[in-house]
């Protein structure tokens, strides 16, 4: 049986997700949170496919390890740009700088009491001007990306956990990359998969030698 990749993560995964599987095809099996079968879904919203901040990823996985048939090889892992959803009047971010790193131990823990192989793909770039004149419920500022990102390297980089820097590479990309305030197209998503798949490709190299 060919080794599992499991994806956890927000829109931006969910929107590079086809190019990723189509990429993995021979390589390794493809799952990822899934559409629930009520509501609706929007991209700024998490529902269904959609991982949503880090305690929502940490009430999930919570969840689905208490599954018996739950028991990917690997975990694809992102959470950040719903944490860094900022109140225009309060200034306050969806969930604080403090209760994102201890997340992120607690989803640590989890998985390291398992065999599986936790990848952590890096939040994505925000451009202030851009996302704030089209979003007005809520902002994201780039300063608060560089802090989340921050305090994830701190704590999956010394302990072996694979760490994908999607927002170095997609930030180093040029030409017009956005659809919209924060979401990529289409060539971009497809160079993200690429990119991930990469990764993916030298992790499983790795744990065969």
């Amino acid at each position: 049986m060919p080794p599992s990749l499991f994806v956890l993560g927000d829109s931006i995964s969910i929107q590079y997700g086809p190019y990723l599987e189509q990429m993995l095809q021979g390589i390794c099996g493809y799952a990822r949170k899934e559409e629930v079968a009520e509501g609706t879904q929007t991209p700024d919203y998490p529902a269904g496919a959609n991982g949503g901040d880090s305690s929502m990823a940490l009430a999930y996985l919570r969840h689905r390890f208490e599954e018996e048939g739950f028991a990917p090889n690997m975990l694809l892992l992102n959470c950040g740009l719903h944490d860094v959803k900022t109140n225009p009047k309060t200034g306050r971010t969806q969930v604080s700088l403090a209760d994102y790193a201890r997340n992120l131990r607690q989803i640590l823990a989890l998985v390291q009491q398992r065999p599986i192989k936790l990848i952590w793909v890096r939040t994505t770039v925000v451009d202030d001007a851009r996302h704030n004149s089209r979003v007005s419920e809520f902002h994201r500022f780039n300063r608060d990306v560089l802090a989340f990102n921050g305090a994830a390297d701190e704590i999956f980089g010394s302990t072996g956990v694979t760490i994908i820097d999607l927002n170095r590479f997609t930030a180093n990309l040029s030409g017009e990359v956005y659809c919209d305030h924060v979401h990529f197209t289409e060539p971009v998503r497809a160079q993200q998969a690429a990119f991930i798949a990469g990764y993916i490709a030298a992790t499983l190299q790795a744990s065969q030698r």
